[in-house]
């Protein structure tokens, strides 16, 4: 029996562990997930300084000429303390002086050797930055889940660290099946097809952070499949494609089941893309998508792309939706989740027309999908949809519902 997307996606999450970690340089860090918290060793900004080329000065000096003699450079440490009557010339960065109140930016001064004349008003406090205003010491400023970026990496720098804890890659294996299929890199017969789906996946998953590796391709038969499954099994999830439905010669699922595999689902209540299915070998997870290039590539994006983002440890697994309109009116057919892929232009999104489970050419245009329910029967143009994107990263830690009604 058919389960519902949400209850195979939330099978997927229950069963996919987080693999393992490894220690690197920040630098070599980016895009992958924080295995732990990083703890602020000191304040951001480490010291009181100024926002400003311009003047330490004291308040109710404001509209009045003072004496200005001595200037503060960023890396010195200043020993001085202001007084009344008198201003400190101060560079962006450089640490404050004791007893100043304010910086006045160059600016708004009128010097004149050796003095200068303050502006009419001055705000306590103005242009100055204080120490821990930013990160206080002993604050949590990076959380284990989160996905390291280059602005990760400023904070990290601006710490001191140097290497870090992060989940390491997440290893894929791909292999396809089917006696008609042939590597696209062979001659076929007229009788034949080119393997589009393998390439595809291996594709994807490195798009995607993941080390993905070619097993090759399986014949249709018991034994095939099997070797193919066993050279796989040091891969963190196996792809594969066809042979799940009910062929005679649909072995896959057989073939791993044989060799242990824990069924948790076979079929899906989706469009197009029913016969989906996902279990787990021993800490590996296998997912076995239809054979139809569209189906299957809306099933990696919305189950393969879900088991990678829980085996990398991300707080944010889960499928997050955009909110937008439908860009012109559209006929959907009635009892059934459909998906449908198209184009968001950033004010509102575009079902492709001609849109079949063997078709290829729609997934190169597509950067989002939408997935209707089953009692949905028209949109009108403006109506409000919800998307999910493929061309980008939109998560959530919260179930969230992603259906247009």
């Amino acid at each position: 029996m058919a389960i519902s997307i949400t209850k195979a996606l939330e099978m997927i999450y229950e069963h996919t562990p987080t693999v393992g970690f490894e220690l690197l340089p920040i630098e070599m860090s980016v895009g992958r997930i924080l295995h732990e918290d990083a703890v602020a060793s000191f304040n951001l900004p480490r010291f009181d300084n100024s926002a400003m080329d311009g003047y330490a000065v004291k308040c109710a000096d404001a509209g009045k000429r003072v004496s200005c003699t001595e200037v503060i450079y960023a890396g010195d440490n200043p020993q001085m303390k202001l007084k009344a009557g008198k201003a400190i010339k101060i560079m962006t960065g450089a640490p404050l002086p004791k007893g100043c109140e304010a910086i006045v930016p160059v600016e708004r001064v009128t010097p004149n050797e050796g003095h200068i004349t303050l502006p009419e008003e001055i705000h306590k406090t103005a242009h100055m930055r204080f120490a821990g205003e930013d990160v206080r010491c002993g604050e949590v400023y990076l959380h284990k889940g989160e996905k390291v970026t280059a602005y990760s990496i400023a904070l990290l720098a601006s710490q001191g660290v140097t290497h870090i804890y992060v989940t390491r890659n997440i290893k894929v294996a791909v292999f396809g099946t089917g006696d008609e299929l042939r590597p696209h890199f062979e001659k076929i017969a007229p009788h034949q097809l080119y393997n589009s789906n393998t390439p595809m996946f291996l594709a994807r998953a490195q798009a995607l952070g993941c080390e993905a590796s070619y097993i090759g391709s399986s014949a249709d038969t018991l034994d095939s499949l099997t070797n193919s499954i066993k050279m796989a099994l040091d891969a963190d999830i196996i792809i594969t494609s066809g042979g799940i439905s009910m062929g005679d010669k649909d072995f896959t699922k057989d073939a791993f089941t044989a060799l242990g595999m824990q069924l948790h689902f076979d079929k899906v209540d989706i469009k197009p893309g029913k016969p989906t299915s996902f279990g787990t070998l021993g800490k590996t997870a296998v997912i076995n998508l239809p054979g139809n290039p569209l189906a299957s590539m809306v099933n990696f994006e919305l189950f393969v792309r879900a088991v990678i983002r829980k085996k990398s440890g991300m707080n944010a697994y889960r499928h997050a939706a955009l909110m937008t309109s439908i860009k012109e009116d559209l006929t959907l057919q009635e009892g059934k989740y459909s998906v449908r892929l198209g184009r968001f232009d950033g004010e509102s999104f575009m079902p492709f027309t001609k849109q079949l489970p063997g078709m290829i050419s729609p997934l190169r245009d597509a950067n989002a999908l939408m997935i209707t329910a089953p009692q949905s029967k028209h949109l009108k143009k403006g109506e409000s949809v919800k998307i999910i994107p493929i061309n980008w990263e939109f998560t959530s830690q919260y179930e969230e519902d992603f259906f247009t009604y």
